[in-house]
């Protein structure tokens, strides 16, 4: 995938950035979408690992050096113990502010100062690399597709694309799924996605479906507020 330096969280971040409109789509879950990341990165990285269904830190001083991560990590080692269901929404936009102001200061997004009414300060962002959040779509959708083994996708790929459809991200669209084939086959290449994403270290397969199932929860309960 293109920008492979960036962090798992910081690589959802960006895919929600619609490259035809320069802006952010389906905002209402991305907080949860990148807060999944998060997890699931440092999960992989052997810094966050399960204990009977609780989030736990493997000691005291690891770090990641990435600031997003370390703060998230931070985070959990100063909190009361929860659940990774729980951790996907408890205060999900810090996680998702600190990725998108990682974003700006490296150059894939840009911050505009606005004002509301002429009178009320406002910053939006857009996207200042539309090429390469485009490219990053497309390698998206080509995981997804499924014209690679599950088996053969890089365990980061594999868990971009997983909680992106878990997400049901708007920016994929419909073209994103239609190779995977409707109903079971679909659902097939998406867990097995999830499980190379979990592939890494005994116990991490239970913490990306964890995480996963917490996305979809959140995106489906999103929808019926929508509908509701």
């Amino acid at each position: 995938m293109p920008n492979g330096s960036l962090s798992l969280p910081a690589r959802l971040c960006l895919l929600a950035w619609d490259p035809e409109r320069s802006s952010a789509a389906d905002t209402a879950r991305l907080h949860h979408l990148v807060r999944a990341g998060a997890l699931t990165e440092l999960a992989q990285r052997g810094l966050l690992t399960d204990d009977e269904g609780i989030a736990t830190p493997v000691d005291l001083d690891s770090r990641t050096g990435d600031a997003v991560l370390d703060g998230l990590l931070d985070l959990v080692r100063e909190s009361m113990p929860h659940r990774w269901r729980t951790w996907v929404r408890l205060h999900a936009r810090v996680t998702f502010d600190a990725v998108r102001e990682q974003l700006v200061a490296e150059g894939h997004l840009r911050a505009e100062k606005k004002r509301v009414l002429g009178v009320f300060p406002s910053v939006e962002y857009a996207l200042a690399r539309v090429a390469a959040a485009r490219a990053l779509r497309e390698e998206t959708r080509y995981v997804l597709q499924g014209p690679v083994p599950a088996g053969q996708v890089p365990e980061r790929d594999a868990a971009v694309a997983a909680l992106a459809a878990a997400a049901e991200l708007r920016t994929l669209g419909f073209s994103a799924f239609a190779s995977a084939g409707p109903g079971a086959r679909r659902d097939d290449r998406i867990a097995e996605l999830t499980g190379r994403g979990g592939a890494a270290a005994p116990g991490l397969r239970k913490i990306v479906d964890e995480v996963w199932g917490a996305v979809s929860a959140e995106t489906a309960r999103a929808a019926a507020s929508a509908g509701g």
